[in-house]
């Protein structure tokens, strides 16, 4: 880990198995979402939704990567290790994704849902 570096290098890990992890990822802990109550009067105060945790981005397809097998992923711990040195955790995570891939770039989408997720480092 570096002092400064902010962003960059990513690693993507599903049960340990490192996938080229490619481009721009997002990831979501789950924290509940707050809505603001909005009166006729004032600011009520606020609701909770659920979120669902999850990590999505792309990954590079290669000759020995089984897409089918990939899509059928449930019950993974699924890693996100960020440039600056965090490192993203999802846990009982299942593959959510259309199981899409395209051929110009041999990019294969990837979204995994979970039921709980946080920052280890």
């Amino acid at each position: 880990m570096t002092k400064n570096r902010r962003a960059g290098r990513i690693y993507l890990k599903v049960d340990g198995v490192r996938y080229d992890a490619k481009g721009s990822f997002s990831y979501n802990l789950g924290a509940p979402k707050r809505t603001a109550i909005v009166g006729a009067d004032k600011v009520h105060g606020f609701s909770e939704e659920v979120q669902v945790p999850y990590i999505e981005g792309e990954i590079t397809d290669s000759p020995d990567f089984d897409l089918r097998k990939f899509t059928e992923i449930d019950g993974a711990t699924i890693t996100l290790e960020l440039g600056n040195g965090k490192v993203i955790s999802l846990r009982e995570a299942w593959y959510a994704a259309e199981g899409k891939g395209e051929t110009k770039e041999a990019n294969i989408e990837v979204r995994f849902e979970g039921l709980d997720a946080e920052e280890v480092r």
